[in-house]
């Protein structure tokens, strides 16, 4: 079969999903290929040069994802509704990959153009919405942060040691409000209530129409 970049990232993927960023080489995705490693640099120039063609693939498809998901909401939909399409898309996306967590969040070190670009329409949500603009990036950063973490769990391997019904008991017991709150939702809405729980912090932070109007008046009167 023909080598191409397209096929030499869905490789590399894979190799990525059991090494991480620490094991990677090129070397491993020449193995995976049954092809030698000088015949990859034809298509991709280095390493990290390779990483960044992966991680702009989940982070684009993410971001087609969010894309689809704001157009499916009502016109009037508020500011939340349209972070929450967009996290929820992209909780969805990485979950395809094994491993898209950990490539979601080393995108912007490998400057992935989908990653900035995926940022950039968060933060105009954010910016349209009114949150002030020192807050406007560490917002979005929680909820990306949020989304990665979230993902990162679900992706994570199960516990060496099989867990039994009376390990479960003894949690129950010793930690009761844990365990109750662990079981009680599903993931999917669990996930939701907690975007819920982001957007109700960030509107904090957003002020009142009649505030911007007190501030810039305030600030009139300090020029004169």
């Amino acid at each position: 079969m023909k080598l191409t970049a397209g096929r030499i990232i869905d490789a590399g993927m894979a190799v990525f999903a059991q090494t991480g960023y620490h094991g990677f080489s090129v070397r491993q995705v020449a193995d995976r290929l049954n092809v030698h490693a000088g015949s990859l640099y034809y298509h991709v120039p280095s390493k990290a040069a390779l990483l960044q063609l992966m991680a702009d693939q989940v982070v684009r498809q993410a971001y087609d994802a969010g894309t689809a998901a704001l157009a499916g909401l009502p016109a009037r939909a508020g500011w939340p509704a349209r972070i929450t399409a967009q996290a929820v898309a992209l909780r969805q996306s990485i979950r395809r990959h094994p491993g898209g967590a950990i490539m979601l969040a080393g995108s912007p070190k490998t400057l992935s153009p989908g990653a900035l670009a995926l940022m950039e329409r968060l933060l105009d949500t954010l910016a349209e919405a009114g949150v002030p603009p020192e807050h406007c990036g560490t917002a979005a950063d929680t909820v990306l942060s949020h989304v990665t973490g979230y993902v990162l769990q679900e992706q994570s391997e199960p516990p060496a040691v099989p867990v039994t019904a009376e390990d479960v008991a003894t949690l129950h017991r010793s930690f009761p409000r844990t365990a109750t709150a662990a079981a009680a939702h599903d993931p999917d809405e669990k996930f939701t209530r907690s975007l819920d729980l982001l957007c109700a912090g960030i509107a904090t932070l957003i002020r009142p129409p009649s505030e911007h109007s007190r501030t810039a008046a305030g600030r009139l009167g300090e020029d004169a």
